[in-house]
């Protein structure tokens, strides 16, 4: 955990920066390779791609370096997950996944809570098909 705490320091550098990031999303996909609903969402064998994809998404929304946009372009997340079909158990499971992936890292409270509050409002918002 970073000992940045600085008023005004974004969450990004409050949490460690980059090592932060791929921490928690390598323990997310970690989740996601075993899980029956989310699995099979993804066509490549490999989740490395993904994974790198997301912490880039990631880093970049809490105040870290730029890097998602000029590789990808604007995250332009619904669109991006279209071609899937959320449902509400996909979301449930994305969250859960998500929220493991979260309970294992070492960061602060209000840390947590920030990131916990913005996965659910993400969760929700990608839904794009009826239960």
């Amino acid at each position: 955990m970073s000992d940045s705490t600085a008023p005004g320091a974004s969450l990004y550098e409050r949490v460690g920066g980059m090592p932060f990031f791929e921490s928690l999303v390598a323990a997310f996909y970690r989740g996601v390779a075993k899980d029956p609903i989310l699995r099979p969402m993804y066509e490549d064998e490999d989740l490395g791609p993904s994974a790198e994809r997301l912490t880039l998404f990631l880093a970049q929304y809490w105040g870290g370096p730029h890097t998602y946009s000029e590789t990808r372009g604007h995250p332009r997340l619904r669109a991006r997950h279209m071609p899937f079909v959320i449902d509400a158990a996909a979301r449930d499971a994305w969250l859960a996944n998500m929220m493991a992936a979260l309970d294992e890292q070492e960061i602060g409270d209000h840390e947590r809570a920030e990131l916990r509050g913005y996965m659910l409002s993400a969760a929700e918002f990608l839904v794009n098909a009826g239960n």
